[in-house]
C-alpha cells in the first residue's frame, strides 16, 4: 500500500506567492466564502494545504470561462482526485468550446469588416450575427453549470446506491431490443443511458438520440462514439417531433416528461409516432424519493425550498399510469429497488447545491455550517440512509 504523503500546510503569503496571485485576492476569496483556509493555527494564522491549490484553480479557471464570482461562490469545490479528473474534463471540454466561439467570431468580425470597407455600407444582417454569437458565450456558462449540476447528482447514486446494478444499466435491460428495429430516445441528456451497449444488442437497428439541448446532443456524441457505436443524433423537442407517423417500435424517456411544458401535445407526439405495438418507456419517481434530504435541509434551514416544481407532481410514479393511459391502453409499473447509504456529507451538500431552488440563496455564507451538521449525524448514526422511490412505466401502443 501506498505511504500517504504527510499534509503540507502554507500560510497565506505563501499560498499566494506559490500560485501567482496577490495575497489581497486569497484574502478576498476568504472573506467571499470563495476559498477559506483548511486550517487555523492556534496563533490564529489562516493555513491552506495542497488540495486548496486544486480548489484554487478551478476558481481561476471558472472566472476565466465568464462565471462571476458570486456563481462559483455557489458551486462545490472538491479537492479529491476523482474530482480532480472530472474538473479537468470538464474544463477541457468548455475550453475547446470557448476555442470554437472565438473563431466563429474573428471569422464574423472578418467578414463584416471586409465587407465593410468594400462597400462602405453597414450589413445589419452581418450584426445580428455578431450578437447572436455573442450571446453563445452565456450558453457556454450554462451549459458548465447544468452538466456540472447533473454529474453530481448521477455521482451521488453511483457511488452510495445499494443496488449495485445502477439505474441506467437496470433501465437498458428493460427495453425491448430484440422486437425494436428503430428507436428513439427523447431528451438522451449525456447519452449514459447507451454507455454499456454492446454491439450485438443493436446491429442493424436504427437508433435516434434527441435533445432539446444542443449542448447534450453534443456530450452524448462525444461519449458515444468512443465506443465506435452507431447513433443518430439531433436537437428536437419532444413536443413537436419531426418523424412522420408511425415509425418507431421504441420510444425512451428517461426522466423527462415531468419537465413538458405541454406533457398532452409530447405524449399526443410520441403515440404518433410509434407504430401499433410499439412500446413507450418513461421513467420517473414518487413523493418518498429522497425525502431524507429534503427533511435535513429543512431541518437546518426551515426556508429552503431544493425545488420551485416538485415534479412528481407533474408526472411521477403515483399519478403517471393515469396521464399514460388517455394514450395506451396498456400500461404496467416495473419498480427500481434501491435506497442510498451516505457516510460522508460533503456528497450530500453537493447534491443540495446542485437542486433548482433556492438553496443556494439559503446557505449562502453557511455552508460550512450545514456540512457540521450532517457531519454530525453521520457521527450519531454511522451513516444518513435515503429512501428512493423510481421505476419506469412500460406501454403499449395497441
Amino acid at each position: 500500500m501506498e505511504e500517504q504523503k504527510e499534509k503540507r500546510y502554507y500560510t497565506t503569503g505563501t499560498f499566494a506567492k506559490m500560485a501567482s496571485v496577490t495575497v489581497r485576492t486569497i484574502r478576498y476569496y476568504d472573506k467571499q466564502n470563495i476559498l477559506k483556509p483548511s486550517y487555523m493555527s492556534e496563533a490564529g494564522y489562516r493555513l491552506y494545504t495542497d488540495e486548496d491549490f486544486v480548489k484554487l484553480q478551478r476558481i481561476l479557471a471558472l472566472k476565466y470561462l465568464g462565471f462571476s464570482l458570486e456563481e462559483i461562490r455557489m458551486m462545490p469545490l472538491q479537492s479529491g482526485v476523482a474530482d480532480m479528473e472530472e474538473s479537468f474534463q470538464l474544463q477541457l471540454k468548455l475550453i475547446r468550446q470557448k476555442k470554437e466561439h472565438l473563431e466563429q467570431m474573428e471569422q464574423a468580425l472578418c467578414e463584416a469588416q471586409t465587407l465593410l470597407q468594400k462597400t462602405k455600407h453597414v450589413d445589419w444582417d452581418e450584426i445580428l450575427h455578431l450578437i447572436h454569437l455573442l450571446q453563445l458565450e452565456k450558453s457556454i456558462v450554462e451549459q458548465y453549470n447544468r452538466a456540472t449540476n447533473l454529474d453530481i447528482r448521477i455521482e451521488l447514486h453511483r457511488k452510495y446506491s445499494t443496488n449495485q446494478k445502477g439505474w441506467f444499466p437496470w433501465i437498458y435491460e428493460q427495453l425491448p431490443l430484440k422486437e425494436s428495429e428503430k428507436i428513439l430516445e427523447i431528451g438522451c441528456g449525456n447519452g449514459e443511458l447507451w454507455l454499456n451497449t454492446k454491439y450485438e444488442d443493436i446491429e442493424g437497428k436504427q437508433i435516434f438520440l434527441t435533445d432539446i439541448s444542443k449542448g447534450m446532443v453534443h456530450d452524448a456524441k462525444i461519449l458515444l462514439e468512443q465506443k465506435e457505436l452507431e447513433f443518430q443524433y439531433q436537437v428536437m423537442d419532444a413536443q413537436d417531433i419531426t418523424w412522420k407517423k408511425e415509425q418507431f417500435d421504441l420510444v425512451i424517456g428517461n426522466h423527462v416528461l415531468f419537465y413538458m411544458k405541454d406533457r398532452k401535445k409530447a405524449l399526443s407526439e410520441i403515440t404518433r409516432v410509434l407504430k401499433k405495438q410499439g412500446v413507450f418507456i418513461a421513467s420517473t419517481y414518487g413523493r418518498e424519493h429522497m425525502k431524507e434530504i429534503t427533511e435535513m435541509v429543512q431541518e437546518f434551514d426551515s426556508k429552503i425550498r431544493l425545488s420551485d416544481v416538485q415534479l412528481f407532481e407533474q408526472f411521477g410514479i403515483e399519478n403517471g399510469e393515469e396521464q399514460l393511459k388517455e394514450y395506451f391502453s396498456d400500461v404496467k409499473f416495473v419498480k427500481y429497488k434501491d435506497s442510498l447509504v451516505v457516510d460522508k456529507a460533503e456528497p450530500i451538500v453537493q447534491y443540495v447545491l446542485s437542486c433548482h431552488g433556492n438553496q443556494r440563496e439559503c446557505l449562502d455564507g453557511k455552508t460550512e455550517q450545514f456540512q457540521a451538521f450532517l457531519e454530525e449525524k453521520i457521527k450519531k448514526q454511522g451513516a444518513i440512509s435515503i429512501t428512493k422511490s423510481a421505476g419506469i412505466f412500460l406501454s403499449r401502443k395497441v
